[in-house]
């Protein structure tokens, strides 16, 4: 009998911040930074913190890039080989968007590229406990 696969993230991880920026003859830009904490059920629950303020114009596209970022981390963490369960309450604590290349596709990348980082923190942790 196999055990469950473990639960993502199993600590808070604080600060995750991603630059994700492409210059060429479509550039790309989004800046998040996220924190992930455990929770009580599985998925992926995203909020944005109270009071964040970004300078961007057509302010009316900030909720859907945020909700492409949300759909970046959720697609990044329900990839079969982490082998990990997702119950991730994700904060976006911090964004930067620019007229000239943010979009809904840079924030969904940020926010692939944002899941990928903070398992990352938890493999280098999880190998320095088994080296010790």
């Amino acid at each position: 009998m196999s055990s469950p696969p473990p639960r993502f993230p199993p600590y808070p991880i604080r600060g995750v911040r991603v630059l994700h920026q492409k210059q060429n003859c479509a550039p790309q830009f989004a800046l998040i930074v996220v924190d992930f904490e455990p929770a009580e059920t599985e998925g992926v629950a995203f909020e944005v913190a109270e009071g964040l303020t970004v300078e961007y114009e057509p302010a009316d596209e900030l909720p859907h890039f945020f909700a492409a970022a949300a759909a970046g981390i959720e697609e990044h963490l329900s990839l079969p080989e982490h082998g990990v369960v997702a119950a991730a309450r994700v904060v976006l604590r911090q964004a930067r968007a620019d007229t000239f290349g943010s979009s809904r596709p840079a924030f969904r990348i940020a926010g692939y590229l944002a899941a990928r980082a903070a398992l990352a923190r938890t493999v280098r942790a999880e190998s320095c406990e088994t080296q010790l």
